[in-house]
């Protein structure tokens, strides 16, 4: 009999803690969620080999011959050229902008040289930021000039195919020339560290004064949701601040990462990004019942933070949901806000176009934990 006691006694255990379960709908939902979330992701989202990359071209030399590169780059799976820039200036503006990854620059008398027999050459200017999203495709344009010479160097022209190529196509690697990948995930880090670490810290903040009993001396004060919020933020601005320096240094002075804009910039960047992150912590904290609550929702965003950014796969590589899911987290933004002023030099001009959605994204999130803030216990 006693081991049929024992065995009732383990039973009821069992579904004292399936019916906690039930009842605490956020790890229910993890359990569900993040399965869903990661195959979607991992299935559908992540691709190592990125396609169909925006291009644009600066075109000095309208003939059938410089046509026919441009369609063979269109024609082929790593190029969509966007449209066609009027000049080298503008066309490195775009790439500092990140609105191209790769321009083709086709030179006055290009065609006259190519019928002279002189071998001339087409220049095609990379953002090689990330170097695993360039390589590929900037292996791949020799292979189409070699194509277009097959195809169109034909009858009298024919002698110009025979031997060396009739023209080439030269590469510049612009902003990281030898495609080093600590250049590219060493500044990627800095959002990556602040994501974690701000949006862990402040999802505790409420649900920790809850849990210890405090709470009762914040609600018996007359202080509003807003100066709750904003007086648990700034503390943790302080520590951002930190931590982004010691990346910061780490970056410079020890893997050598090139610091080709203004340290004003990386601070005011670095502190937009951590006011958006700690808004996200409270609004956790406001929603979540418990600390493990709030550590399930913290991971919970983080995971596509991670995946979705462009910081661990090119976000030019993921489809069109993907990217615009990507384009609404503040890592995304950050990714290319380092970057762009380390890597590139960026100023102002550059960066406020992935400045402003930060700013939005903290104002939204910020009045989303205002709603949700509990002024009872209950």
């Amino acid at each position: 009999m006693s081991w049929r006691a024992a065995l009732g006694r383990w039973w009821g255990i069992v579904l004292k803690e399936f019916l906690q379960l039930r009842r605490d709908r956020i790890t229910f939902g993890m359990i569900v969620g993040l399965p869903i979330v990661q195959l979607t992701l991992f299935g559908y989202a992540i691709n190592s080999d990125p396609k169909q990359m925006p291009t644009a071209v600066v075109m000095a030399d309208h003939s059938e011959f410089t046509r026919s590169y441009v369609a063979a780059m269109r024609n082929s799976d790593y190029f969509r050229v966007v449209g066609e820039l009027p000049d080298e200036v503008r066309a490195r503006a775009a790439l500092a902008r990140g609105d191209v990854l790769f321009v083709l620059n086709v030179p006055a008398g290009f065609t006259r040289s190519l019928l002279r027999g002189e071998r001339p050459a087409l220049l095609v200017e990379a953002d090689a930021t990330d170097p695993m999203a360039t390589s590929v495709a900037l292996a791949a344009v020799q292979q189409l000039a070699e194509s277009v010479a097959d195809k169109d160097l034909r009858g009298a022209l024919a002698p110009l195919a025979g031997g060396k190529p009739a023209f080439e196509v030269r590469v510049h690697r612009l902003y990281n020339p030898e495609g080093n990948t600590q250049f590219n995930t060493v500044p990627g880090l800095m959002g990556v560290i602040l994501t974690m670490t701000m949006v862990m810290m402040t999802g505790l903040a409420m649900t920790r004064e809850r849990e210890r009993g405090t709470m009762e001396n914040l609600l018996a004060t007359p202080v509003r949701p807003i100066e709750v919020m904003t007086g648990k933020i700034v503390p943790y601005v302080a520590i951002g601040l930190v931590q982004a320096s010691i990346i910061l240094l780490a970056a410079r002075y020890v893997f050598g990462v090139p610091f080709a804009g203004s340290l004003l910039a990386v601070y005011v960047s670095a502190l937009v990004f951590i006011a958006a992150n700690l808004a996200v912590g409270i609004t956790l904290s406001s929603l979540a019942q418990n600390q493990l609550q709030a550590m399930q929702l913290t991971m919970f965003y983080f995971l596509p933070n991670m995946l979705l950014s462009g910081f661990m796969f090119p976000f030019q590589g993921m489809p069109g949901w993907a990217q615009i899911i990507g384009s609404a987290l503040p890592l995304t933004h950050f990714n290319r806000l380092i970057r762009g002023i380390l890597l590139k030099g960026n100023g102002w001009a550059e960066l406020w176009p992935n400045i402003w959605p930060l700013l939005l994204f903290t104002a939204l999130v910020m009045l989303v934990a205002v709603r949700f803030y509990r002024r009872t216990l209950d």
